[in-house]
């Protein structure tokens, strides 16, 4: 197992340089590789002989299933069929008719919504669409690609055998994996060394510690005064003089009208708040609202020009494009119009109109900037806000059955309004770090943290993760769809799983005191790497191939898992620093950790096997050797290890805290190296 780890993780190098083609014809579909895995399948079968599985049950399924699952992919591989077939509009194959191809869009956008086929099979009609598939003759058929002739491409699969197996193989691992998560059950013994149990190297069995084994707190100060530093530049710049622009309350009647923005109609404030964050990182500036901002750039921009110049250089020529393309008056499209067939687009007020527009209408979508920027000279602020409400209004009127609902329209503002930049990250990791400091302080004393201590923090981490599951919801009502699918969802859904199982994790009273400052942490680095950008993102459409519930599964189970890996690394580095403290101590976080390993596992799993069902739905392939899922794979052989009784890491609390700290590395690399650095179908940014 430990050569197919290497190996594995050596393909995803080689697919980074020599390409995805040359991964799948000389390394994944050598005879050598086919050798390597022949190996681990006798490996399984040779442990069950030799540890007598048989009276083991849940072992022995886990064992089992790794060379069923693997004569699957053989099965598969040798049996299966994959191919495409194009059809033209009335041609038949395989005896199926294409009647015609469809693109479906999003209500009043040019954004694809699905691809859908309507085909006749055997004279009966079908749609084969995104995650809707046709059985027909024994095999399947998935929509592929199309082209501007209204010809669809079908791909084609056909695996009676390989399926069948793989599945009965992920079954079984699934249920020995549950199996051995019931077994692991907290005891009475568990929250007391047991006799039989050494002691730690340089621990005792009392609660006194030996000299020079308090924790330094060295890196306090430092962190201390760089966020009275950061303090201080935040109140230097908001002491600034702010450019010119418009009353808060003036600017915000001008988000309430809608655009068409990402291939999505939503609030003007949504493309207000993007417009800010790309500009400025975060999604105010000096106190003023991205409103503000936005009609500051549109109605007063020589006192906003300079604002450019501060722009970061790599996202400089980014920022002047986006601000030209504003002034250009192509930028904002805020004007619904209908076509003489009929079909609404959006238009900016430069943009070519159809020639079914009425005189007054043309008027007032080519004058209506001027306008208002004669009515901000004048400071008539109160004809301003009757503007946009005009222009409001005339949107609601040629495009009100295209409109988000009012509910998903506040919801969406809610949620832009709701947004926190990095310094809510940067308070939940400094109050992690400072309370992690002082636990592992406390138990050098033999003492636990104060009571009081514990319900502030556990105040602040119910009050987060409620405010989580708020971003979260509102994110879902606004978008209409479960927010799964990007960087941030993932990251934000990862600190709720971390929030919810720091609440709820029962915990023995002597490792009662980490439970709350590693959930702090992991759930402030969670938020930092989420909030990269500088703000929430905005709510985008769904892409057609990830409108599936599988989808949302996957990724929840996964980020579960991520969750507790997170937790197992700090409980690792807990008690790595607190290596000559108090046994009981040790002794409690090591059992604690041993026995969140387990469900990790299952779940890591589940969700592996999940994505797999969702892409044999989807794609008609349920393993690809992407480098997403070889590292997810690489990741759960790795944890597997210590769930070995036989092996030291697994007896040894100083050994089972090392690997656990370093067995991290993989879900890093799993889900940022894979993304920024290897790509892949699975690789996103934010």
């Amino acid at each position: 197992m430990v050569l197919a780890v290497i190996v594995l993780a050596a393909g995803t190098v080689f697919e980074r340089y020599r390409g995805a083609e040359w991964v799948a014809d000389h390394f994944y579909g050598s005879w050598w590789f086919a050798v390597l895995l022949g190996l681990v399948a006798v490996a399984a079968i040779v442990a069950i002989v030799q540890g007598r599985l048989w009276h083991r049950p849940a072992s022995l399924l886990i064992h089992a299933s790794i060379p069923i699952i693997l004569l699957g992919g053989a099965l598969t591989t040798w049996t299966g069929e994959h191919y495409s077939i194009t059809l033209a509009p009335g041609e038949t194959k395989e005896g199926i008719t294409l009647e015609r191809f469809e693109v479906l869009y999003y209500p009043g956008t040019h954004t694809p919504m699905d691809f859908v086929s309507h085909v006749t099979a055997n004279g009966e009609p079908f749609d084969i669409s995104m995650n809707h598939i046709l059985r027909h003759g024994g095999r399947r058929y998935y929509q592929e690609d199309y082209d501007d002739q209204g010809s669809t491409t079908l791909s084609v699969s056909h695996d009676p055998w390989g399926i069948p197996v793989t599945y009965t193989g992920y079954a079984l691992l699934l249920l020995g994996l549950g199996w051995l998560c019931l077994q692991q059950k907290p005891r009475r013994g568990d929250t007391k060394p047991a006799a039989d149990v050494p002691p730690l190297q340089g621990s005792s069995h009392h609660n006194t510690p030996s000299v020079g084994s308090r924790p330094r707190l060295k890196t306090i100060v430092p962190l201390g005064l760089l966020l009275i530093l950061n303090f201080q530049l935040s109140i230097f710049n908001s002491a600034q003089a702010a450019p010119k622009t418009l009353p808060r309350e003036t600017a915000s009647k001008m988000g309430e009208m809608y655009t068409l923005y990402k291939g999505r109609i939503c609030p003007l404030q949504t493309f207000a708040k993007d417009f800010t964050t790309k500009l400025t990182g975060k999604a105010t500036y000096q106190g003023l609202s991205s409103e503000q901002v936005l009609s500051g750039f549109l109605f007063n921009y020589g006192d906003w020009a300079p604002l450019l110049d501060q722009v970061k250089p790599k996202r400089q020529k980014e920022s002047k494009a986006l601000v030209e393309m504003l002034l250009s008056g192509r930028g904002l499209k805020l004007f619904p119009v209908s076509d003489s067939t009929g079909v609404l687009g959006w238009y900016a007020q430069n943009d070519d109109l159809p020639l079914s527009v009425s005189d007054d209408e043309y008027l007032f979508i080519r004058k209506h900037l001027s306008y208002c920027q004669e009515l901000v000279v004048k400071g008539d602020y109160a004809a301003l806000e009757q503007v946009f409400e005009k222009i409001k209004l005339f949107q609601e009127k040629r495009a009100s059955n295209v409109l988000p609902s009012p509910t998903r329209v506040k919801a969406e503002r809610l949620y832009n309004a709701l947004t926190t930049g990095r310094w809510l990250a940067m308070l939940t990791l400094t109050l992690g770090l400072l309370c992690f400091a002082y636990s592992l302080w406390c138990q050098g004393r033999g003492k636990n943290m104060p009571r009081w201590l514990k319900v502030a923090l556990t105040s602040y981490l119910l009050v987060l993760t409620s405010y989580l599951l708020l971003i979260f919801v509102l994110r879902w009502i606004a978008g209409g769809h479960i927010p799964m699918a990007g960087g941030f969802d993932s990251m934000n859904l990862m600190a709720i799983a971390i929030g919810i199982i720091g609440l709820g994790a029962q915990t023995s009273s002597s490792a009662q005191g980490m439970r709350l400052p590693i959930a702090l942490l992991t759930m402030g680095f969670c938020l930092l790497v989420a909030m990269m950008s500088g703000s929430n993102p905005p709510v985008t459409n769904l892409m057609p191939v990830l409108s599936s519930p599988l989808l949302c599964l996957h990724v929840a189970v996964i980020m579960m898992s991520y969750a507790l890996f997170f937790f197992l690394m700090m409980i690792g580095i807990a008690g790595l620093i607190s290596g000559k403290k108090s046994f009981n101590f040790q002794f409690s976080i090591f059992n604690l950790a041993k026995r969140l390993l387990y469900p990790a596992v299952f779940l890591l799993a589940l969700g592996i096997i999940i994505g797999a069902l969702w892409a044999n739905i989807s794609w008609g392939n349920y393993w690809t050797w992407d480098p997403k899922e070889v590292w997810a794979l690489i990741t759960l052989i790795v944890y597997a290890f210590p769930m070995h009784p036989s092996l030291k890491i697994r007896r040894s609390p100083k050994a089972f805290f090392l690997y656990c700290s370093l067995a991290f590395l993989s879900v890093i690399i799993t889900y940022f190296g894979v993304n920024f650095l290897l790509g892949g179908l699975h690789a996103y940014g934010s």
